[in-house]
């Protein structure tokens, strides 16, 4: 299966994903609900290879050959959580129920008044963090997307609440653009959100241990932070079935920095920190797993490219995370 996960059509296309969005709008999330069986075994049918991505994920995850209720069960949840965004952008939070751990020291951050970047992933739902609203209504939230991939869903999402579409930061403009926008809106104070699990064929990335075997992360995200020398907090937010979610926060460095001659060796061990809390994570909640694709593929396209790294790292001037980071 080719890593390049951009590559893989949307799975229903647009007439489906228009279908339950307005079903969940005038119908109600309980008979939304119901769709989400024919949706799932449409996908444990149709989608080989998100089946065999799956199956190979949560063999590592679970620790034991992973069967077709259990594919099941991890695109149902999968399902649930797109479901569920839509009624998130409406600004319908109340449907839910969100523990929220770790957010006293995410507040001491804030307040500091210099701008946070959060790393999310795509484990869970990101959009739960739509919570913060309620808790930091003078918090702007900024989210880093790529609005080119999944054009469909992100239209029909961001048709729901035209305030959130405007404070997207658009990943699929050039590097410097994307970096300039990320520090404007930090230095307004503003929490920035990016996911930082997914690498692209040819980009720089770096490789940690993930779940008992090499896979490679963006690197990117990470001197970006080392440039801007913000916080970065980490963020989970876990579905546990029904409307019942997990969002939990953790402090991972108040402000990271990255002397050139030790660069290397510090992406090494900031990728690998975090790729323990993400397994850390993915172990607690083994069915919110929302990468569709080979994870763990050793492709040369896909492999750290240790001149490019430092060429794209040599200064401040200079640095730009690859398209889509």
């Amino acid at each position: 299966m080719s890593a390049d996960w951009k590559q893989r059509p949307e799975g229903g296309g647009w007439f489906a994903i228009w279908l339950i969005r307005n079903i969940a709008r005038y119908g109600g999330r309980a008979v939304a609900r119901v769709l989400l069986y024919p949706i799932t075994l449409y996908f444990l049918l149709v989608r080989g290879p998100e089946r065999t991505a799956s199956r190979d994920y949560l063999r590592r995850v679970l620790g034991r050959p992973a069967g077709l209720p259990d594919v099941a069960r991890h695109i149902h949840a999968f399902a649930a959580t797109i479901l569920d965004r839509v009624f998130m952008l409406s600004g319908q939070m109340e449907r839910f129920e969100v523990r929220i751990d770790g957010l006293e020291p995410l507040h001491e951050q804030i307040d500091r008044g210099r701008g946070v970047l959060m790393f999310g992933s795509h484990l869970g739902s990101f959009e739960v963090l739509r919570v913060l609203a309620r808790q930091r209504p003078d918090v702007t939230v900024r989210v880093v997307l790529d609005k080119a991939h999944n054009p469909a869903m992100t239209q029909l999402l961001d048709a729901l609440n035209p305030e959130i579409a405007r404070t997207v930061i658009d990943a699929g403009q050039d590097g410097p653009s994307i970096v300039m926008a990320i520090r404007e809106a930090t230095d307004a104070g503003a929490l920035v959100a990016l996911l930082v699990d997914r690498t692209h064929p040819g980009q720089p990335s770096q490789p940690a241990t993930f779940l008992g075997d090499t896979a490679h992360f963006p690197v990117a995200p990470w001197l970006i932070a080392a440039v801007l020398k913000v916080p970065v907090v980490l963020a989970f937010g876990l579905y546990r079935g029904g409307r019942r979610y997990d969002l939990a926060f953790e402090l991972f460095s108040e402000g990271i920095d990255m002397p050139r001659q030790h660069r290397q060796q510090l992406l090494a061990g900031l990728v690998q920190r975090y790729a323990g809390r993400l397994a850390h994570h993915a172990r607690t909640a083994p069915y919110n797993w929302f990468n569709f694709y080979d994870f763990w593929q050793t492709d040369h396209a896909n492999a750290p490219q240790p001149d490019r790294l430092a060429a794209g790292t040599a200064g401040r001037d200079r640095l730009a995370p690859r398209r889509g980071a």
